[in-house]
């Protein structure tokens, strides 16, 4: 039986990378995004590997999109083995700076996006006893950085959200739930860290400004490794897509294994605190 993965936020880098590569490796692909006007970069990237995608709207903002996506995969195929939810926003201000509407909307995309993908493909999974769930994280979501404490902070709920399923949905249920946890993806980092701050009015004089200006200027592309590829980073969610017993976090590079290495080094894939809490309060899983 074919397997069925749907990506969310693929109009874009890693989003479209995952769904080219997904195909490619014999998934039924279904790659959805917000907005179906903005295929630019999917269509020619599909034609090129010389697969088929199966598009459709899905914007992880509205629950009835969410549900109609899956509704309609479901209505498809009878099953959904492999959610990526990909899709979110960056978001680099200080707190001082941002306001309600900001934060509102970054935790939003990035988490509660995540929440409503995940409320909607698990019944399927449960009752079929097979499915995994890869949030597209960060080592933001590991390690707290400069005028990113709103992202991070959503990051944060991603790994604590992912973290919970693991302990019990996962066991019990025969499903696999892996954040995954990448440093910098190309530039596309730096470009709309500066596109969002220049529509939200740009960099303000102000006493951060000396602060923002050298944290800007440390993210033009470096040569450290902290930057990968697009499609380096969907060949770490494909793995994680695939493997038999895949982790419940993983990073996709050195330069982000090394970055957050205090926080992991007791644990680096998550297994063994997962393993402890299922003991310690559910007293074990037969």
């Amino acid at each position: 039986m074919t397997k069925t993965l749907l990506v969310t936020g693929a109009s874009s880098g890693l989003g479209v990378s995952v769904a080219v590569q997904a195909a490619l490796a014999g998934f039924e692909t279904y790659a959805t995004m917000r907005n179906l006007d903005k295929r630019d970069a999917l269509d020619p990237a599909a034609k090129a590997a010389g697969v088929t995608l199966n598009i459709l709207p899905l914007d992880v903002e509205d629950s009835a999109s969410v549900d109609a996506a899956v509704a309609q995969i479901i209505a498809d195929h009878g099953h959904i083995d492999v959610l990526v939810a990909n899709a979110g926003v960056g978001f680099a201000r200080a707190t001082e700076q941002a306001t309600e509407d900001d934060i509102k909307w970054v935790m939003d995309v990035n988490f509660m996006g995540l929440v409503r993908c995940t409320k909607a493909v698990l019944p399927h999974m449960r009752e079929a006893g097979t499915g995994r769930v890869i949030a597209v994280s960060s080592v933001g979501g590991l390690v707290g950085q400069p005028f990113n404490e709103i992202y991070c902070a959503s990051k944060f709920a991603v790994e604590g959200y992912i973290e919970g399923l693991a302990s019990y949905a996962g066991p019990a249920f025969g499903l696999h739930f892996t954040a995954v946890e990448p440093g910098g993806i190309s530039s596309e980092f730096a470009a709309s860290a500066m596109k969002q701050i220049e529509q939200s009015g740009g960099l303000r004089d102000d006493a951060y400004l000396p602060l923002i200006q050298k944290y800007l200027g440390t993210r033009q592309e470096p040569t450290d490794g902290i930057y990968q590829t697009p499609d380096e980073v969907a060949a770490v969610v494909m793995r994680c897509a695939t493997q038999d017993n895949p982790p419940v976090r993983m990073r996709t590079s050195d330069w982000s294994e090394k970055f957050s290495r205090l926080k992991t080094i007791g644990d680096p894939d998550g297994k063994k605190l997962q393993a402890e809490v299922v003991e310690t309060m559910l007293g074990g899983l037969d």
